[in-house]
């Protein structure tokens, strides 16, 4: 059995959140955690919400084991992106992309 957890619609790019998520993949919760703390980039404070909200969904929800627990899946697909602009030159208009993410972390026991 397998639980889940998920932040939809972050205001960070996916392929910023993907390096943060390929950390800890396949890692126990417990040292996922402390990598998640000890990464010095804007993604992994996200990517420990979810991961502590997924822990405590397989516990309360599922009746897991805290113990046994550790992250099985963990990704981040693009979600819309807000479409703004930068006034440039000679009445020109530059796109600026500010993207999003939608962060899922799945934890299962192990047996």
């Amino acid at each position: 059995m397998e639980a889940r957890a998920e932040h939809r619609f972050a205001r960070i790019s996916p392929r910023k959140v993907q390096i943060v998520c390929d950390l800890i993949r396949g890692k126990d919760v417990e040292t996922a955690k402390a990598v998640l703390r000890a990464t010095p980039k804007a993604a992994s404070e996200l990517v420990l919400k979810v991961l502590k909200s997924a822990a405590a969904n397989a516990e309360n929800n599922h009746d897991m084991d805290p113990e046994k627990l550790f992250v099985s899946k963990t990704f981040a697909n693009p979600g819309p992106i807000l479409k703004r602009g930068m006034p440039r030159a000679k009445g020109r208009f530059y796109r600026i992309n500010k993207r999003t993410s939608h962060i899922t972390v799945i934890v299962a026991e192990k047996e």
